[in-house]
């Protein structure tokens, strides 16, 4: 069975906002996407506690926070040129290629 690879709104690198979930309201920077599972690991978001068995490599061991992942239907792209969340779609560029571009204002993003 092949897997198929999904196009997401979203990619690395990226700004987000939060639009669902515990942490609404926040914004940060795409750390990486799972396509697999449709999501996201989002810095600053979704911060996770994990406790950590003292062993040879960290024999201080103790507890850690960390970023978890989260769906990316809670996630809007925000916009680089304006700031502002906005809605993605694809449309070919000059040279025939698909760029992915804001629906507020109709540029290409990156």
């Amino acid at each position: 069975m092949e897997t198929k690879k999904v196009k997401l709104h979203i990619k690395k690198g990226d700004t987000v906002k939060v639009i669902a979930g515990d942490d609404k309201g926040k914004q940060g920077k795409v750390l990486e996407v799972i396509g697999s599972k449709n999501r996201a690991i989002v810095e600053g978001v979704n911060i996770v506690t994990k406790h950590q068995k003292p062993s040879a490599g960290k024999p201080e061991g103790g507890i850690k926070k960390t970023e978890a992942s989260i769906h990316i239907s809670n996630l809007m792209l925000v916009d680089p040129a304006s700031g502002k969340t906005t809605r993605v779609g694809r449309k070919a560029d000059d040279k025939g290629k698909l760029q992915r571009y804001a629906k507020t204002t109709g540029e290409f993003i990156k």
